[in-house]
């Protein structure tokens, strides 16, 4: 991967804070965007697209290339718990207490929403109105499989027109952050800063032949306090998928601290690398 330069942004959407379950607190970016609109403002009648800040987007928006380095863990379920807005989700466990987050940093080199970087903060989750299977190893196999569904907490980006791009389609939490992502050729690190604060260093080797086919998933967002799902498929080349393989430095941020509160940092489920990963995000559902 060639480094690029980046645009350094600064958050407008203020620190994430705690909050107990469904409270919402000013300036808080795990909270529920709202920017989003149910019916999308813009969309044309076909639902086929969208004009944003007067460029047309057409859905599904399509991913042709974007490297990513990404962990799973597992984590407190009850601080987890904390952490979704609303009541139709819940952190889904696949051990007695043990839920399951994922941190990942892509960098989007040819996007249907431009080039830039991005951190995913995420839960793991399931509909409370859905059968929820066998404890544990429902859960376990649909992560297992590449099933299973996320609620996104957090999702900084580095560019201004894929954050109101993301909040307005989908409801997606993205603020404009400092990300300077790098590779040396064997390993990846993504530094995240917040308000001049770091947030976190994430470093995980990046060399893998292996190719993993289409995987398709469902995230949750809220857009006007409505609870939406957008299915997800992606593929990748150059990949790996490693036990451990990877670490994570926590710094002073607020965020840190909610991460602190999951258990973070430690030693992650697995890791995975992908070099070459293409993918699709597709227009919104109302549940």
């Amino acid at each position: 991967m060639v480094e690029r330069p980046r645009a350094v942004g600064i958050s407008d959407q203020g620190s994430p804070l705690r909050t107990a379950r469904g409270t919402r607190v000013a300036r808080e970016a795990l909270r529920p965007t709202t920017t989003g609109h149910n019916g999308l403002d813009g969309l044309d009648t076909s639902g086929t697209w969208v004009e944003i800040e007067g460029r047309r987007i057409d859905l599904p928006v399509e991913v042709r290339d974007a490297c990513s380095a990404s962990a799973t863990y597992l984590v407190d379920a009850a601080a987890a718990s904390t952490l979704l807005p609303g009541g139709e989700f819940e952190a889904v466990q696949v051990l007695p207490g043990r839920a399951l987050f994922s941190l990942a940093c892509i960098d989007y080199r040819d996007n249907d929403l431009g080039d830039y970087n991005e951190v995913s903060f995420a839960l793991f989750v399931r509909e409370k109105s859905q059968p929820s299977g066998v404890p544990y190893l429902s859960a376990l196999a649909d992560f297992v499989r590449g099933r299973a569904s996320t609620y996104i907490l957090w999702l900084p980006v580095d560019q201004r027109f894929t954050r109101d791009a993301g909040s307005r389609i989908w409801g997606f939490p993205k603020t404009l952050e400092d990300i300077d992502m790098r590779t040396d050729g064997a390993t990846m690190s993504c530094t995240l800063r917040s308000q001049g604060s770091r947030v976190l260093t994430f470093t995980a080797p990046c060399r893998a032949k292996r190719r993993l086919p289409e995987s398709c998933m469902y995230t949750y967002t809220h857009i006007d306090g409505i609870a939406h799902k957008t299915l997800f498929r992606s593929r990748a080349g150059g990949a790996s998928i490693r036990p451990g393989g990877s670490s994570l430095d926590l710094g002073e941020h607020p965020m840190a601290e909610q991460l602190r509160r999951l258990g973070l940092p430690k030693t992650p489920l697995l890791s995975v690398w992908m070099e070459h990963m293409s993918a699709s995000f597709e227009a919104p559902e109302a549940l």
